[in-house]
């Protein structure tokens, strides 16, 4: 750790990572609110608010972190672990009840997770920082899995909503795959520009 990263560290009792507990704490609530009663509107729409919720305190934390320049480790650990179990468990439920192919879900997860594990072990060659297609591929997924979880195919007057949907997933998934190798660019390039810089 540097000593520019050192000086920003702080308690980790702070508003940031209160909001990323939180999520992930609602991350088996709305696993069992989704696949409780998947056919039903009512809860449908419940799990769907509970998604929402969690992932907007994700937008919520980070701006907040950025703003007030607060990094702990807890946060650096935490806040990529609880968006992937978020956004993976409502891949996941999608594929069980049947409104997502599972080849889809399959392909994203192991996107996500790899390159999660990549910035940890990459990060003795430096900090892979999120760039834009990481950024746009996040809020694609958000609005896509929001409306998945919407009961679409339940109400008929929602849906007209189902392509806009099918659209916005199938850029979700496009985005997150290239940027996904975008990243494996990035982080081969910084190993070789470590080494070098090793003799």
């Amino acid at each position: 750790m540097t000593a520019a990263e050192t000086r920003r560290e702080t308690t980790p009792w702070n508003v940031p990572n209160a909001l990323t507990a939180f999520r992930i704490v609602l991350v088996p609530v709305f696993a069992v609110v989704l696949l409780g009663h998947p056919h039903d509107i009512g809860w449908r729409v419940a799990a769907t608010v509970i998604f929402a919720l969690a992932i907007a305190t994700d937008f919520v934390d980070g701006y907040l972190a950025r703003k007030y320049d607060i990094v702990t480790s807890f946060g650096k650990l935490a806040d990529p672990i609880a968006d992937k179990a978020l956004t993976g468990m409502a891949f996941i439920g999608l594929s069980v009840i049947g409104e997502l192919w599972w080849w889809v879900t399959i392909v994203i997860l192991v996107r996500e997770w790899g390159i999660t594990l990549l910035r940890f072990v990459i990060i003795r060659y430096g900090v892979m920082a999120a760039n834009r297609g990481g950024k746009i591929k996040t809020a694609l997924q958000a609005v896509a899995l929001v409306l998945y979880l919407l009961p679409l195919q339940l109400v008929p007057a929602l849906g007209w909503l189902l392509w806009p949907a099918r659209v916005i997933m199938a850029a979700a998934f496009v985005v997150t795959v290239v940027s996904g190798i975008d990243y494996l660019v990035q982080a081969a390039r910084m190993r070789r520009a470590a080494l070098r810089a090793r003799g």
